[in-house]
């Protein structure tokens, strides 16, 4: 017989502390610890934050990227809670400043980012491509970047009538952002996580 585990809604989620420095994304009402990843993940992470705030600045737009900072309240299917945290997002500036002073989570009455990326390991694939995408579409955030080092592909998911389109770029190929149009940047520099 197994004992049933105790389901935690957000407000919960947000007053949880076991005592040490773990991070979690709360899925369906339970905690799922995050792992640190390699560096190499978050070599990519911090290259994709420094191209996406350099992108955003040339554009003029008042943006900003922001990596393994922002957890988004996510919608399930389920009547428990879910909260993830992404890889990097890309939001307005003014978004992020109000998320200063609190809990840094952005909830159903907040605008959404304008682009999430996940960066794939081999534990977080089925997760990256499926439930996270899928919770993206539903709201409605405009692009969805899936990072994968393990085929070498980067899979760059744009919103079109609530579903995502999704066009794979690999090797020298240049990665095509309808949010970014002027990002001159192939798969492989992406994956490598440098300039």
């Amino acid at each position: 017989m197994t004992a049933a585990t105790k389901k935690l809604t957000f407000a919960d989620c947000l007053k949880y502390d076991d005592g040490t420095d773990t991070q979690y994304e709360l899925v369906d009402g339970e905690l799922i610890p995050i792992s640190l990843g390699t560096g190499k993940h978050g070599g990519i992470s911090k290259f994709l934050e420094q191209t996406f705030n350099h992108e955003s600045a040339k554009m003029g737009r008042n943006w900003t990227a922001q990596k393994f900072a922002v957890g988004i309240l996510s919608p399930r299917g389920g009547r428990w809670d879910t909260s993830r945290v992404p890889d990097v997002v890309v939001l307005p500036t003014e978004e992020w400043k109000a998320l200063f002073n609190r809990e840094a989570v952005i909830e159903f009455n907040q605008p959404f980012p304008i682009l999430v990326v996940e960066v794939v390991s081999e534990s977080t694939q089925t997760t990256d491509y499926r439930s996270k995408r899928s919770e993206s579409a539903v709201l409605e955030i405009p692009e969805y970047w899936i990072i994968d080092p393990i085929p070498g592909v980067v899979t760059v998911c744009t919103l079109l009538e609530g579903f995502y389109d999704a066009i794979a770029f690999r090797g020298q190929e240049r990665i095509i952002s309808p949010i970014f149009s002027d990002l001159d940047v192939s798969a492989g520099r992406v994956l490598a996580g440098r300039n």
